[in-house]
């Protein structure tokens, strides 16, 4: 019987299959995609009968000139409980629904390609979905439903940075057991587990601490889009209610949906944006007024997911790069900053320290100094901004830490706990 593992991301998802022989591979998810089987957690609804999903969704979305609905980072929105669904046109989804939707896509492609009805799956979480263990269960349990409609009939959950560790090769360490921490920087969660790895197969029994937060790459590219992008849409500007003494500057709660691609499309409501128009009228000048005209570009043109994917690219160079200019061209819109690492860095300070924090405090709670980790297992594309690896090298020393796959390291575990399930 085969068992399918879904790697379920924040940005990016994988579908491996396991039976008794053992893995079989990943399904080829995405023919669009450079790599077929990452299949980019995006889903794009030009109406409310049509569905595209990944890379496809995104030149659906530009082919119909930014309307419709487009959907990402939706897996952040299962431990929020005001969170209920959205409508797409008049029809409305709730959130299982349409994560149901999408692990639903991912089950069909890989039905045909594997020639097989599957409904066994091992599917990742991460170690914690909220701080607080009601909320944590909420949204495992939200999961769960939006997996049973998907059409899986038995579910085990593995904590993603477990399955980091179930997946690594045994054959790479030196033999005698050792404590390990893997690492999981995402880009919703942050994840770790302390584990002990000995010459035999590691069981989940192994595991020492586990912890984790809901802080990692979104949230360093929402603190960049704070800085230095949501100014050019009217962050910080003032305006004047006629007959009114007093100076007022844009509210801060609803200019910090702007930061957050998920959150961009709220601000459309139509008394937000009867709110926006007026402060355009009350505005104290040109250039304000100016900024006004561009968030209305943003918002009526949906530009939040093109922008963002501009930030992250940015943010990407600057692991390699002291520094890189981010420009974004579009009708009536044009930025273009150079920003530097440091700038970066101060910018996403408190995110970063959040989840230092978050494996400090993992280590605590198993009673590990950092002295007596002997080898750190690196995976997830934020692990590679350099500010967290100088951080995990004072802590653990640079020669402990070791790269796995930034995509498959969590989904080869899964695959692993799979072909156990299936014999």
């Amino acid at each position: 019987m085969t068992v399918y593992a879904i790697d379920f991301g924040t940005s990016n998802s994988l579908l491996g299959a396991a039976d008794a022989s053992g893995p079989r591979g990943f399904a080829p998810l995405d023919p669009d995609a450079s790599d077929p089987t990452i299949l980019r957690s995006l889903l794009y609804f030009p109406n409310s009968k049509e569905l595209f999903y990944g890379v496809r969704a995104i030149r659906e979305f530009a082919a119909h000139d930014h309307t419709g609905r487009f959907i990402r980072s939706i897996k952040k929105q299962l431990p929020s409980r005001s969170f209920i669904g959205t409508y797409v046109e008049n029809r409305p989804f709730n959130l299982e629904d349409l994560i149901g939707l999408f692990l639903g896509e991912l089950r069909k492609r890989a039905n045909v390609h594997f020639g097989e009805d599957v409904t066994r799956v091992v599917l990742g979480r991460p170690a914690r979905f909220a701080p607080d263990e009601g909320d944590d269960r909420y949204a495992q349990d939200r999961l769960e439903r939006a997996a049973r409609k998907a059409g899986f009939k038995e579910i085990e959950f593995l904590p993603e940075p477990v399955a980091a560790a179930f997946g690594y090769d045994p054959e790479r360490s030196s033999g005698k057991e050792e404590t390990v921490l893997a690492a999981d920087f995402g880009g919703g969660t942050s994840d770790f587990t302390v584990y002990r790895l000995g010459r035999e197969r590691f069981n989940p029994s192994d595991v020492i601490a586990m912890g984790g937060v809901s802080v990692a790459g979104d949230a360093l590219d929402s603190a960049l889009m704070r800085e230095r992008i949501a100014p050019h849409f009217g962050t910080g500007m003032r305006y004047q209610v006629p007959f009114g003494s007093n100076v007022l500057t844009m509210p801060i709660h609803l200019m910090e949906r702007i930061c957050h691609p998920g959150e961009i499309s709220l601000l459309r409501k139509q008394d937000t944006m009867e709110f926006f128009r007026n402060v355009r009228q009350w505005s104290l000048g040109e250039e304000d007024r100016a900024k006004i005209d561009r968030l209305f570009i943003l918002l009526n043109d949906q530009l939040g997911f093109l922008l963002f994917e501009k930030i992250e690219a940015a943010k990407k160079d600057l692991s390699a790069a002291p520094s890189t200019t981010l420009e974004f061209e579009y009708p009536e819109v044009s930025i273009r900053e150079k920003i530097r690492r440091t700038e970066f860095e101060r910018y996403a300070r408190a995110p970063l320290e959040a989840i230092l924090r978050s494996l400090d405090e993992t280590l605590q709670s198993g009673g590990i100094r950092p002295e007596r980790i002997d080898r750190v297992l690196c995976t997830g594309g934020t692990a590679k901004v350099p500010w967290i690896r100088e951080a995990l090298s004072r802590r653990f020393g640079a020669e402990k830490l070791h790269d796995l796959d930034p995509f498959r390291g969590v989904a080869r575990g899964l695959m692993e706990r799979a072909a156990e399930l299936a014999r």
